[in-house]
């Protein structure tokens, strides 16, 4: 990693800390360090999540413009799904969206979310949709910092997607990835671009502690096995400065996209209008 530090600089006041910079076809790009002033602004006007039902649960009708979302959940719960959903809802308002993908290509984003009822290249084609897609492992930290800025700077989006953030602890320890993603939370609330993150949880249990206690809103995904069959839920952990719903919500993936499930709270806990099909059925055998 290269830095760069200004020793001394008569007549004027000068940042003394040493600035990282990365040389690529654009030139030779500093990296500014993140603002210890919380001065960022706050709106009330509010996006779609992307999915109608899951705006239903958020008590604004969406997120606040220029906040931060992490999804989390494990394996195959539906983060990029639901990432692409949100995606796909901004360039319905004409909004421009850069998606960075870490784990697969564009045209294979473009493929997968076709089978959910999102046609990507469409937006592609019209220039609100730029998906950028690398191995985390490819860059250091910092040239990822500067590929944010400069996908940002260049096209000067409404909102963006990282898919997932964990992979950059492949190249960084906890405390470099948590000042990495600090840093683009800030640079991107400065200029009210609303952000969603997508996150790997191996454990449910576990809290992601790298970047929950930045992010303004968390959503979980969760795996649920319910009479030998595995489905999907969804609850919203936070969202800061809004009422939502502390239900969780089943919810299925089909060629019409994200539906969410009628919830029924039943003896055993929560359970869904189908789960709650399957008991009875499963009583009425019995008799």
């Amino acid at each position: 990693m290269r830095r760069i530090r200004v020793v001394k600089q008569r007549g004027s006041n000068h940042g003394t800390n040493e600035y990282p910079f990365v040389i690529d076809a654009g030139g030779l790009s500093v990296v500014p360090v993140t603002s210890f002033h919380l001065d960022h602004p706050a709106v009330t006007e509010v996006v779609s999540t992307g999915v109608p039902e899951l705006d239903v649960m958020v008590g604004r009708g969406g997120w606040y413009k220029g906040s931060t979302t992490m999804i989390s959940g494990e394996s195959g719960a539906g983060k990029t799904t639901f990432a692409a959903a949100f995606a796909d809802a901004a360039c319905r308002r004409g909004d421009r969206c850069p998606y960075l993908a870490f784990e697969e290509s564009g045209q294979q984003l473009v493929r997968n979310m076709a089978s959910v009822g999102m046609e990507l290249d469409s937006w592609i084609d019209r220039g609100l949709l730029r998906i950028h897609a690398s191995r985390p492992t490819q860059l250091g930290l910092e040239r990822h910092l500067t590929t944010v800025y400069q996908q940002v700077e260049a096209h000067a989006p409404d909102v963006v997607v990282i898919d997932p953030i964990t992979d950059f602890t492949s190249i960084g320890t906890s405390t470099d990835v948590k000042v990495l993603l600090m840093r683009i939370v800030d640079y991107l609330k400065k200029r009210q671009v609303t952000a969603v993150f997508t996150s790997l949880l191996h454990d449910r249990s576990a809290e992601d502690p790298t970047v929950s206690s930045l992010i303004d809103n968390w959503v979980q995904l969760r795996n649920l096995e319910v009479q030998g069959q595995r489905d999907r839920g969804v609850f919203i952990q936070k969202a800061r400065g809004m009422p939502h719903s502390n239900q969780i919500r089943e919810f299925v993936l089909s060629d019409e996209g994200i539906r969410l499930l009628d919830q029924v709270s039943g003896p055993e806990g929560v359970l869904t209008g189908r789960a709650q099909g399957r008991t009875a059925g499963a009583k009425e055998g019995g008799q």
